[in-house]
């Protein structure tokens, strides 16, 4: 029997998710006669170790994946499951996206003490995200609230809210979702408010190119539309040049309308939420569309407004 060691980060979530698509990949051995064991190997990443500065402070692409990728090339593990919103655009050579399931909700999410929404929050209240991408978009939308940082894995965010003053914190609610942990959601942010980040609510099962065995076994594990819809969002991404810690968010769907089937959404915001562009496009070749949609916003200044990110 074939062993195939998995690598994840070590947090709640990421070992709830890992756990999570080793079961799929156990009972799709079965159903196919695959004779295949599975390991976990749990890995340390910077982003892991760097808890006390903002993300997008820390700087660099792969803050969640770079030692884990580094593990699979060194044959320490055979494939990696990653939240696919943590991946850079650009893969190390050797190493491919081996397969795409089908995305959880790709939604950001408000929990609040006293489970009130978002319009029902005091003038002033204190909001705490790590990301510039949900901060600029909810600013835009309350300039009044104050937005301050907040790091951590899920359960001490939720910790954070009760014992530092927050009002409420911002999560993706897929996190929330594949943990249990729903009934803490106080209200979805609906992606006209708040774009989510490329990839949010998707898993990258990532593996080494020349690893025939885990690439047939992940051939059957991924979900068609879901990745066709992630590689639009990432072809935006890859055209802005952007990580996962500058204030660019996208989301794609696909319609079973006659004509175009990718649906794009894609924005690029100013830290403090004073400039949000936004633009929808529709296509039928998600490299094209997500490039095409990149373009249009850097005509309106995307690059500009990026640039003020990165200082």
């Amino acid at each position: 029997m074939r062993t195939i060691v998995v690598g994840t980060r070590q947090s709640a979530l990421a070992l709830t998710q890992t756990g999570q698509v080793i079961d799929h990949l156990r009972e799709l051995c079965k159903q196919h006669g695959i004779e295949a064991g599975f390991e976990l190997k749990k890995i340390v990443t910077k982003g892991d170790r760097i808890l006390d500065v903002t993300l997008s402070k820390v700087g660099g692409k792969g803050l969640f994946v770079k030692e884990i990728e580094q593990a699979l090339l060194d044959g320490e593990i055979d494939l990696a499951v990653h939240s696919m919103k943590d991946m850079p655009f650009e893969l190390p050579e050797g190493l491919v996206v081996g397969a795409v399931p089908l995305r959880e909700d790709p939604r950001d999410c408000l929990i609040t003490r006293d489970g009130r929404g978002l319009d029902d929050l005091p003038q002033g209240a204190k909001v705490g995200t790590s990301s510039l991408r949900r901060a600029s978009q909810l600013q835009h939308y309350r300039p009044d609230l104050q937005i301050e940082s907040i790091r951590g894995n899920i359960d001490s965010r939720l910790r954070k809210l009760e014992t530092e003053g927050f009002d409420a914190i911002l999560l993706a609610a897929a996190g929330l979702h594949r943990i249990g942990w729903q009934d803490r959601i106080s209200a979805y942010l609906p992606p006209e408010l708040c774009l989510p980040a490329v990839g949010q609510g998707a898993l990258c099962i990532e593996c080494r190119g020349d690893n025939e065995f885990v690439l047939d076994l992940l051939s059957k594990y991924k979900h068609e539309p879901t990745a066709v819809a992630v590689a639009a969002e990432r072809s935006f991404l890859g055209r802005l040049n952007g990580g996962c810690q500058v204030p660019i968010g996208a989301h794609a769907h696909l319609t079973k309308e006659s004509g175009p089937s990718i649906v794009l959404t894609g924005m690029v915001g100013s830290p403090d939420g004073k400039q949000v562009l936004k633009e929808t496009m529709t296509g039928n070749n998600p490299q094209q569309l997500g490039l095409q949609l990149a373009e249009a916003l850097i005509a309106k200044g995307a690059a500009e407004l990026l640039a003020l990110a990165e200082e």
